[in-house]
């Protein structure tokens, strides 16, 4: 485990101590938010050069694993409602990055592809993510973030 931490700016001053906190620091949801909205500055810090969010990262990776996946899929698989999942996907066309055309198998659904450029911006993203996942694993042992994965998972399945 790395003894270097790397650190993001903080939107709200840090206190002193647990005890000003008072009955909120035995909240759960709470720290959840804290730890999300650090992890996230420290994402869009990282990935402001691509101009991506986390859930247009997302898109693209699953639909590069998923070739020919539909948006109804993707929405399932991204666990997002289909009108946010075809707004994201819309955007992400309208850049270049994915195209959509009629299935071969099902001519109801649309296909979902990366393009080339899409494929490109991917490769950018997943090395943005591993420096990422660098500065959010460097708090944990390995065994804390196998741990770690294993709760958050509880609450989201």
């Amino acid at each position: 485990m790395s003894t270097r931490k790397e650190t993001t700016a903080h939107t709200t001053p840090r206190v002193a101590d647990d005890e000003e906190l008072g009955d909120i620091h035995e909240i759960v949801g709470f720290h959840i938010r804290l730890a999300y909205g650090t992890a996230y500055r420290h994402f869009m810090e990282t990935f402001s050069d691509l101009g991506l969010t986390q859930k247009q990262v997302s898109v693209l990776w699953l639909v590069d694993d998923h070739p020919d996946i539909s948006q109804s899929g993707l929405a399932n698989l991204i666990r997002m409602d289909r009108a946010t999942t075809m707004a994201i996907v819309k955007r992400l066309e309208a850049r270049g990055y994915l195209t959509r055309w009629r299935s071969s198998t099902d001519g109801r659904k649309l296909a979902l592809n990366l393009t080339a450029c899409g494929g490109d911006v991917l490769t950018a993203a997943k090395a943005a993510i591993r420096k990422h996942e660098r500065w959010l694993k460097s708090r944990f042992t390995r065994k804390e973030v196998q741990t770690l994965i294993e709760l958050l998972t509880r609450i989201h399945e």
